[in-house]
This record gives C-alpha cells, sequence and structure tokens, in this order.
C-alpha cells in the first residue's frame, strides 16, 4: 500500500516589488502677452502653485531642482521665462522690459493657466517681479519667496556689474556674439553647465533693450509701498554679495508686516545644497495654503 501523498503546501507569496519612485509630469508651453510670446514649464499636478521666475539674463532652467523637489512634495510648480529671457520673445525695444511689465507678465501667465492665485516666488531679478505681482494683484498671491531681492543697497553695485555689459552690447556687439558663440560650444546635459551657457548664449540688441529697461527703470516698489504689502512673504538673503546685499533682504522682511526671513549660508546654498531651504520653501507655501 502507497503511502499517502503529502498534503499540498501553498506557496509563500511572492516579495513585494519595491515602489518605483516616479519623476512628476513635466509640460512645456507657452502663451502670448502684448504681441510677444512667452515660454514655461509645469512640474508636477495639484491644486497647490507655485510661480517661479529667475534671475536677470538667467533662463527658467535655473530652477528645475527646486521645482522638481517642490513638485514631489506635491505642488504644482510653474517655471517662467520673462521675456528677454531663454526661450521667451527677445525685442530690441527697451521700452518693453521694465519690473512692472514683468509683473504683467507673471500675472498673464497664471491668466492663461486658469489660475485665480498662487505663490510667487523668484531670485534676484524674479524676486523683485514677485513684489511688483503682489502691488499690482494682490489678490492673486497667496504669499510671496523673495529670495536676494535687489533694493537701493544694491543700486551702485548693480551699475558696476551690468553697465559695462550694457556698453559691450551696444557697441561692441562682437564681444557679445563671441561669447555666445563660444557657450555654444560648450556640450550640454548638466544641469549647470547648462544654466551657465544659457546665460552667456545672447544676442547684442536684446540684451542691450533687456539692460536698459531694467537698470534706468523702477527697481523695485518704494519702501512707502513695501511698508503696506500684507501678503505673507519669506524672504531669503545673504551676506558677502555686493549686487544682493544682506541690508535689502534684510530691510525688505521689516518693510513687509507679514514677513519672516532666512539666513542662506551662501548665494548658492539654495543651489549646491538645498534642504534646508527647501523645507522652509515648502513649509511656508504650506502655511499660505492652509490660511
Amino acid at each position: 500500500m502507497s503511502p499517502a501523498p503529502a498534503p499540498a503546501v501553498d506557496a509563500p507569496p511572492p516579495d513585494p516589488v519595491p515602489a518605483r519612485r516616479t519623476r512628476p509630469i513635466e509640460l512645456s508651453g507657452s502663451f502670448t502677452v502684448g504681441g510677444q510670446r512667452l515660454c514655461y514649464t509645469e512640474y508636477g499636478t495639484g491644486d497647490r502653485v507655485v510661480v517661479l521666475m529667475h534671475g536677470i539674463m538667467f533662463t527658467r532652467r535655473m530652477h528645475a531642482p527646486l521645482a522638481r523637489r517642490l513638485a514631489r512634495a506635491g505642488y504644482r510648480v510653474v517655471t517662467l521665462d520673462l521675456l528677454g529671457h531663454g526661450d521667451s520673445d527677445r525685442p530690441a525695444e527697451s521700452w518693453r522690459y521694465s519690473m512692472p511689465a514683468f509683473g504683467e507678465q507673471a500675472v498673464a501667465l497664471l491668466d492663461h493657466l486658469g489660475l485665480p492665485s498662487a505663490v510667487i516666488g523668484g531670485t534676484s531679478l524674479g524676486a523683485n517681479v514677485a513684489l511688483e505681482v503682489a502691488v499690482a494683484e494682490p489678490a492673486r498671491a497667496r504669499g510671496l519667496v523673495v529670495e536676494m531681492p535687489v533694493l537701493d543697497n544694491a543700486i551702485v553695485a548693480g551699475l558696476l556689474t551690468f553697465a559695462p555689459l550694457l556698453f559691450a552690447a551696444r557697441f561692441l556687439p562682437v564681444t557679445v556674439r563671441g561669447v555666445a558663440l563660444a557657450a555654444n560650444l560648450v556640450p550640454h546635459g548638466s544641469q549647470w553647465v547648462d544654466v551657465v551657457t544659457d546665460t552667456l548664449t545672447q544676442q547684442p540688441e536684446p540684451m542691450a533693450a533687456l539692460l536698459h529697461g531694467v537698470l534706468f527703470g523702477r527697481i523695485a516698489p518704494p519702501k512707502s509701498i513695501r511698508r503696506s504689502l500684507a501678503t505673507p512673504a519669506l524672504v531669503i538673503g545673504h551676506e558677502g554679495d555686493p549686487i544682493h546685499p544682506f541690508g535689502d533682504a534684510d530691510t525688505l522682511a521689516a518693510d513687509m508686516p507679514n514677513a519672516e526671513f532666512v539666513q542662506a549660508r551662501s548665494p548658492v546654498e539654495l543651489r549646491m545644497d538645498p534642504q534646508r531651504l527647501t523645507s522652509a520653501i515648502k513649509d511656508f507655501a504650506e502655511r499660505c495654503y492652509e490660511s
């Protein structure tokens, strides 16, 4: 008599496959303001929106790492190339470039995307543009992230830095074209190499118009207006940079009734060692959407 077969034993379930970390969706688009085409990139999805704007002669690419980090935290982030920058149109008329005009472009971006409001942020030029949005359309700005603002203390250093570039673009355009040609020969593919080469790839006439419009126009809302801005603001400043002096950021935070100040360890902390400042920005944006 043969022995009874051994009872079947259920095989153990397979080990769970670890969840794959997905990268937030990234979409590029464009819209038109005053007959000029402006380009932007969206990162992530959702109802909590943050708009980020670049420094002068930089492009929206500079904020891509921060945008991806915020998108992974659940935010929809939009980076904008202001007029005269990046992939946006670059007209050669200086009257088209001013801080209030840039502010209108940021508001037009919200209109284009059908957004009633957003947290508006930026670095240097972009920081001042965020202030202009809060002045012109306070209901559209849930909060402001103002990194390295350029106010009264930076005027002399700014002129010393950018006036020679304006002179070269106006009277020595071959130098600007030569730098652009050299920048185009650099291999692309690295985030910060691409940011630098984007900045160096300029056209003389639009570059001159941009610098002329910005340097000889209104740099930022005056103190009397800043003191009336009730929009919550996170101001980020650092020491040792004459173009973005600590005193400007500190003064702005003191001027605005609902501002808080965070001191960066260096001008590049948010780019090279981003954890601390990114956490501060995420916490601030969360408070803006909770209120």
